[in-house]
């Protein structure tokens, strides 16, 4: 389509002018105020869909700014891009390729069209497939090579192999099944493995090697390790195939590594790795909570996948919150975007988040390789909430720098303990409250006059407890968090990138970036096992690599 050969230069749109001038007039703007003003203010900007409950009220908007918001969205046409991205177009321009990891959730009456072929019939097939595993191991059928049932899943990967598998099963950790636990081997770091295995018997262990092209290293120098403990520990060779499942698209390398045909579950090409646990490489969540469970998560995303491509725009929640984070990138300035969960099983959601979102939009040029004239994706950071309260929301609320928040808050807990939820909940709406609220001298001043404290000590210690606020966040609450609650989260945010990617103009499924270093790294490599002489390239590389070699023992 026209939008991905020719990528539009939002600056030019008179949408984007009209936003510059809007900026101007809200410089001022204060969202104490507006709630003082608008008691209708929350109703106008929250909205409810797929089980979420999303508040944007406490930002820094009015409805103009949302109406001018919505004109861009218009003329840069997220309409056809949206449109593009279901229906298998090629939006991945650099590589040629569709980006359909929202076909991996649709129902098989569906019909996804690539290259002459439904791709549904393939998808379901490889689903049909999983459930056949799931089934196998929970129901004791798939035996080790002792003929015991398998008790641990051990799924090696990294990136969207690792992060995003982590994240659900960790968030879903009350819909785990009994008897099968799964665990995460990703870094190359041999102390990862060691305390891994330390804690696993060889006989009842089933190791899942996740890698699209079976050449990652990380994956492949584990899955080595793993074959090479299974070997040490009594598995005799020829029933390795007992220990061992991939998800790959290159079969024959997995095939030569030693994996059984039948162990080996395929990945497409136009499913890339931050968006791939919909896919196969979801089988350590499928025997984590069960492969009813695992569809559940895949009905959530749909329905968000559904409402993204069939609801306006105004009222369409991963076009609104990717609109704000516009907003606020390109007119506010800001530079990074905090994560805040409060919830103990979304603990890591800020790290699946950060591959998602900055390897999607960390990039400098459009589709068409020109250079982008604007800031395009922030820094996504943040953690667990109550803890981050005693760390670094005192930046989020003192100090110059503006970031924006997303607050995400359950209602019910799995566990509940006497009123601690309560109190959970209370301190993530107060955050947020204070966030924009802040405390402003006069209220400081009467509050150190009730303490009793001197009129000096007042005047000393009022400009250190002095908050601005005005600083804008996002609210999204869930009853619980579920298989469907959080497969529709998971989806929000995947679509929130893609329209940030549509405005600037930039592709959000490649990622160059990653290659070089891995390149560099095979070069460094080879000087620090003495298969190349001479200088390395630069002194400090060499200085480096001079450091390993000297003090190095192994």
């Amino acid at each position: 389509m026209a939008y991905y050969s020719e990528p539009v230069d939002p600056t030019r749109l008179q949408s984007w002018h009209a936003l510059q001038t809007h900026y101007g007039e809200m410089r001022n703007f204060s969202m104490r105020g507006a709630f003082a003003e608008d008691s209708q203010r929350f109703d106008t900007f929250s909205l409810h869909s797929c089980g979420l409950f999303l508040d944007y009220s406490k930002n820094l908007i009015t409805s103009t700014t949302q109406d001018l918001l919505m004109e861009l969205a218009q003329e840069v046409g997220l309409e056809d891009a949206k449109e593009a991205l279901f229906s298998g177009e090629t939006v991945n321009t650099s590589e040629q390729r569709s980006a359909l990891h929202t076909a991996l959730r649709r129902p098989l009456s569906e019909k996804v069209i690539v290259n002459g072929v439904d791709i549904m019939e393939q998808v379901h097939k490889v689903l049909n497939r999983m459930t056949e595993l799931v089934s196998r191991v929970h129901g004791g059928i798939w035996r080790g090579y002792t003929e015991r049932s398998i008790t641990d899943v051990v799924n090696i990967g990294i990136g969207g192999s690792f992060l995003g598998p982590q994240l659900v099963c960790e968030a879903l950790t009350p819909f785990a099944q009994r008897g099968v636990k799964c665990h995460f081997l990703s870094n190359i770091d041999g102390s990862e493995f060691h305390e891994l295995v330390s804690k696993l018997s060889v006989e009842t262990t089933l190791f899942i090697v996740s890698s699209k092209s079976f050449s990652t290293l990380e994956a492949l120098k584990n899955a080595q390790a793993a074959r090479d403990w299974c070997l040490a520990h009594g598995c005799p060779e020829n029933q390795l195939f007992r220990h061992f499942a991939a998800v790959s698209s290159n079969a024959d390398a997995a095939m030569a590594f030693g994996i059984a045909k039948e162990n080996i579950f395929p990945m497409w090409d136009w499913v890339g790795g931050r968006y791939s646990l919909w896919s196969a490489i979801g089988l350590p969540i499928a025997l984590t909570i069960g492969i009813s469970n695992f569809k559940d998560l895949l009905a959530g995303a749909y329905a968000m996948d559904r409402h993204f491509l069939t609801a306006p725009l105004e009222k369409n929640m991963p076009v609104i919150m990717g609109l704000l984070g516009v907003w606020y990138t390109n007119f506010w300035g800001t530079a990074s975007h905090a994560i805040l969960p409060y919830d103990y099983y979304l603990r890591n959601f800020d790290k699946h988040l950060q591959q998602l979102d900055m390897e999607s939009n960390g990039k400098q040029v459009r589709h068409d390789g020109q250079a982008v004239s604007i800031q395009t994706g922030p820094v996504i950071w943040g953690g667990v909430g109550c803890n981050g309260q005693h760390a670094y929301h005192q930046l989020l609320h003192q100090g110059t720098h503006l970031i924006p928040a997303d607050f995400i808050a359950p209602v019910v807990s799995h566990n509940p303990l006497s009123d601690h939820q309560q109190w959970m909940f209370a301190n993530c709406v107060a955050q947020s409250q204070a966030l924009m609220q802040g405390m402003q001298g006069a209220e400081v001043e009467e509050d150190l006059q009730r303490m009793g404290l001197a009129k000096e000590e007042i005047e000393r210690i009022t400009p250190h407890k002095v908050i601005p606020g005005n600083r804008p966040s996002n609210m999204i609450m869930m009853e619980r968090v579920s298989p469907f609650t959080l497969g529709a989260l998971i989806a929000l945010y995947e679509h929130k990138v893609f329209v940030q990617s549509v405005i600037w103009g930039v592709n959000c499924f490649d990622q160059w970036g990653v290659e070089l270093g891995k390149a560099l790294g095979q070069n460094v490599y080879r000087y620090l096992i003495g298969e190349a002489v001479g200088e390395a390239g630069d002194s400090s590389t060499q200085g480096q690599i001079n450091f390993f070699k000297a003090h190095h023992r192994g």
